[in-house]
């Protein structure tokens, strides 16, 4: 028998005592019983606070709503007032219609009195104003009414105003004379000048030492263009009362002081380029030459190269068209001086300028070549990579702590036909000849790298032009003399220089046109500049046509000069020789 099954034996004999300690059953209490039909109940605090906050609201409501309709009647009394103002206008207009047509008044001065004294008292009349007290008061003597007065008042004020500040304009000016014409400021009123604008005002000298004190770069930058455009067309632009030296004068102040030149350096550039060259000239030397590489193709290719150093992040393009091995980097992640590709000897930074000569020279596998200045050892690698490491290269420069970067160059490149030496390469030809090919990167002013090293501004002088010419005169013809007229394809010497001064180019290659046996011939490049053939009181041969001039703002590179010579005696003339070439010649 289960637990829970019945027994019909036992006898019940009533309720547990558990079920005795149960109450009543009780129906559940009604939530919804408001306070009046329990008012014994107790609220709690919250209650309390929700229901003050129920009774905020209404209140708000009801006073909007009180606002709105308050507002509405206000509207609607306005409106009604503004509609009896019109009717009683336009009834005043239609009685006088017959005698105004077109709502246009031709009455005299009484009868417009007399017409805005009946306006003002109806419109009094209907406002519930006393009309005769305040015309009484309001009325001027000759009639006018208060907003007139008041417009008169107004107008009054402005006039004052605008006049105190033509006056307070007018002194500004004048406290400010040097920024503007001063025939435009006549009487306190600035005057038109466009005819003025036509002719440039050139200021005196001392005008321009004062000014100078005062005015800001964008200034000067103006009075620059102004000039420049005066000189164009000087004929028509032009101050009778000036001359064009006086022009030139005040153009080469104000670029010395606009562009930080000496007067002496300057002078010289003015002479040698037109205006407009002059001042892109100027403008290119102001800004940094775009990174350029050389590939080195004893170790590897231009594509793979390029597609190493895009792969680290590399930003670049192929230099030019002339060029089979040059990179120009625009944007590098990392130094360029430092990735793996450089250490292992991929490539060699190097302008695009120092291309040049070396391309000119065209050394031959094989042959045996001078690099008389060579130091740092950019084109000393590009000539061993275009000899494909064979042949011989003697490597020389004066300076001996400059000759630590060519041996570490030569290593990292993977030169090995080359010999270094440290001599005056003036004395070279006493020392070893008999080379096929000589390059000369004779040492100069450093007039065309002026945005690597701003201090030629102001550092060269008459005096360091003359030294440099007369040293390169004497390199030039020991180049000369080191070279082997009868070698095998070869007997060729190349001059160059990182200058763009005449003395230290062209002055330098008819002087050894005419102490040596030697002629100009094709520099072998498509781009580039002709030289001088006459410059101020200069008068060069004519195959000086043949060499090549470069410049910032033309190519983008530093300024440079080469020249290549073509020996075809080994011969040295004479003093008379040389007379005997001048009388020819002239």
């Amino acid at each position: 028998m289960g637990r829970n099954q019945r027994d019909p034996d036992r006898v019940v004999r009533g309720p547990g005592p558990k079920s005795r300690r149960q109450k009543d059953l009780a129906m559940p209490k009604n939530y919804d019983i408001t306070e009046e039909q329990e008012p014994n109940k107790k609220i709690s605090s919250r209650a309390k606070v929700r229901a003050k906050k129920r009774d905020l609201k209404k209140q708000l409501l009801t006073s909007l709503v009180e606002a709105k309709a308050e507002k509405k009647e206000a509207d609607k009394i306005e409106e009604e007032d503004e509609i009896k103002e019109e009717e009683t206008l336009q009834l005043l207009s239609d009685d006088d219609s017959d005698d105004m047509p077109d709502d246009e008044f031709d009455l005299d001065d009484d009868d417009d009195h007399v017409e805005a004294e009946i306006r003002d008292r109806v419109i009094g009349e209907m406002r519930g104003e006393d009309h005769e007290d305040d015309s009484s008061d309001d009325e001027g003597e000759d009639g006018e009414l208060p907003i007139e007065r008041k417009t008169k008042q107004v107008l009054q004020k402005r006039s004052q105003l605008s006049k105190d500040c033509n006056d307070n304009s007018a002194q500004n000016l004048r406290s400010h004379a040097y920024l503007f014409d001063k025939r435009a400021v006549k009487e306190n009123n600035i005057q038109t000048n466009i005819a003025e604008t036509e002719t440039f005002v050139l200021p005196s000298g001392q005008e321009i030492e004062k000014e100078n004190t005062l005015l800001f770069k964008n200034h000067i930058h103006q009075r620059i263009k102004d000039v420049v455009a005066v000189l164009s067309d000087f004929g028509n632009k032009r101050d009778p009362e000036r001359t064009r030296k006086d022009y030139v004068n005040v153009l080469r102040k104000d670029l010395c002081t606009y562009y930080s030149y000496n007067d002496f350096l300057l002078s010289k550039f003015m002479d040698m380029f037109p205006l407009t060259e002059l001042i892109a000239f100027l403008e290119a030397n102001e800004v940094n030459r775009p990174i350029t590489i050389r590939t080195n193709t004893l170790k590897t290719k231009r594509r793979d190269l390029a597609q190493a150093l895009i792969s680290r992040g590399v930003n670049l393009d192929p230099l030019a068209k002339w060029t089979k091995v040059g990179l120009v980097v625009y944007e590098s992640p990392v130094p360029i001086g430092a990735t793996p590709e450089y250490l292992a000897g991929h490539y060699m930074i190097q302008g695009a300028s120092s291309f040049v000569p070396v391309m000119a020279l065209a050394p031959q596998p094989g042959e045996r070549v001078l690099d008389m200045c060579a130091a740092p050892g950019g084109k000393t690698t590009y000539i061993a990579q275009l000899m494909k490491n064979s042949g011989f290269i003697f490597v020389n420069d004066i300076n001996k702590a400059r000759l630590k970067a060519v041996v570490g160059n030569m290593h990292r490149m993977g030169v090995s036909n080359s010999v270094i030496s440290n001599y005056d390469a003036r004395s070279f030809p006493t020392i070893m000849g008999n080379f096929s090919r000589v390059l000369l990167d004779a040492p100069c002013s450093g007039t065309g790298v002026i945005s690597k090293d701003p201090s030629v501004k102001t550092s060269k002088d008459d005096s360091d032009i003359t030294k440099c010419s007369h040293l390169q005169k004497e390199l030039i013809l020991a180049a000369i003399d080191s070279c082997n007229a009868q070698a095998q394809n070869g007997g060729y010497i190349v001059y160059c220089t990182c200058s763009v001064m005449v003395e230290e180019n062209e002055e330098v290659v008819n002087y050894a046109l005419k102490k040596r046996n030697v002629k100009l011939v094709q520099t072998g490049l498509e781009f580039g500049v002709e030289g001088f053939c006459k410059y101020r009181q200069y008068r060069f041969h004519p195959s000086l046509k043949q060499t090549r001039r470069f410049y910032p703002h033309s190519h983008n590179m530093d300024g440079f000069f080469v020249a290549k010579f073509k020996k075809f005696s080994n011969k040295i003339p004479s003093s008379d020789d040389v007379k005997e070439k001048q009388e020819v010649k002239e």
